[in-house]
């Protein structure tokens, strides 16, 4: 992997691509469980101010042909809404009172 991973203007985010800019909801949903919350917490705090900025990038791109640097970018996105929930609703890595409830997705956003 090349030493930035995220387009120039995001490489303030570059610290968090390794732990969060995974590519399917299974692996950023099984992250938030295995993180403690105070990560969870620092990861939303630097991307929740730059999302929008994130948006209005990616929205200029062309989603069916991404580049590498793009797609870490979105996958980052993915993974700061994820875990929006725990941080903002929920106040803890799990969803309280759900037991062992899971729902398994079969398909992932093309991209």
């Amino acid at each position: 992997m090349s030493a930035c991973q995220l387009p120039q203007e995001f490489s303030d985010l570059e610290p968090f691509v390794a732990d969060w800019a995974l590519p399917t909801r299974a692996q950023r949903y099984e992250a938030r469980l295995s993180k403690p919350y105070d990560e969870l917490v620092a990861f939303y705090d630097a991307m929740a101010p730059r999302a929008e900025e994130a948006i209005a990038y990616l929205n200029g791109l062309n989603i069916d042909d991404l580049p590498d640097e793009a797609t870490t970018l979105l996958h980052l996105l993915y993974s700061m809404i994820l875990v929006s929930y725990a941080v903002n609703v929920f106040k803890q890595n799990r969803i309280p009172d759900s037991g062992a409830a899971f729902f398994e997705m079969v398909a992932e956003p093309a991209v």
